[in-house]
């Protein structure tokens, strides 16, 4: 149970940016039991480890978008600015960061982290089947409901037929027998 509760926190401060889903500098910190600061330290001096596809610095629009969406990334007072940019690591990026960290903390807590990551990457992908079962299905209706569509005419017009019958054409009229002159 326990486990469960921290992937669900866990789950809780990873964004989707730039396409990509990562968890930033000040959630991973605190998972992994240093400061933001301590954490940056060392990715700065081990920054071979982390190419772009593992972190990346945000903009200051995303830091921005992110800081009034949610209140915790960086509580400023009135008329501050942000000092620092934050990092965003994607999960090959947070599994690095606690290998360079080498606290007994950081991996225990990666390993959460990748759950997470899982998990959440397996939500997206059971939503993306579902949505592709749901297009098969609609077309699959709408190929029937033609059929029945034509069926339910047929039937209401020959209701229709019963209920107000067409005008029985006048009988023939009969065909002299004999010479016409």
């Amino acid at each position: 149970m326990k486990n469960l509760m921290t992937t669900e926190r866990i789950e809780q401060t990873i964004f989707l940016i730039r396409g990509q889903k990562v968890i930033l500098d000040t959630d991973l910190a605190r998972l992994y039991g240093v400061t933001t600061k301590r954490l940056n330290e060392q990715v700065k001096r081990n920054r071979e480890r982390f190419p772009d596809d593992f972190m990346f610095q945000l903009t200051m629009e995303e830091a921005d978008r992110l800081r009034r969406s949610r209140s915790q990334i960086a509580t400023l007072k009135r008329g501050q600015n942000i000092k620092y940019l934050p990092y965003a690591f994607t999960e090959h990026g947070a599994i690095m960061a606690a290998n360079v960290l080498n606290s007994h903390r950081a991996v225990q807590m990666s390993v959460f982290v990748v759950r997470a990551f899982i998990k959440m990457r397996s939500i997206l992908t059971d939503t993306r089947d579902l949505a592709r079962k749901l297009v098969a299905l609609e077309k699959e209706l709408k190929g029937r409901l033609d059929v029945h569509e034509a069926s339910i005419v047929t039937v209401l017009q020959r209701v229709m037929d019963i209920l107000d019958p067409p005008a029985v054409p006048p009988p023939p009229k009969p065909r002299r027998i004999g010479f016409r002159s």
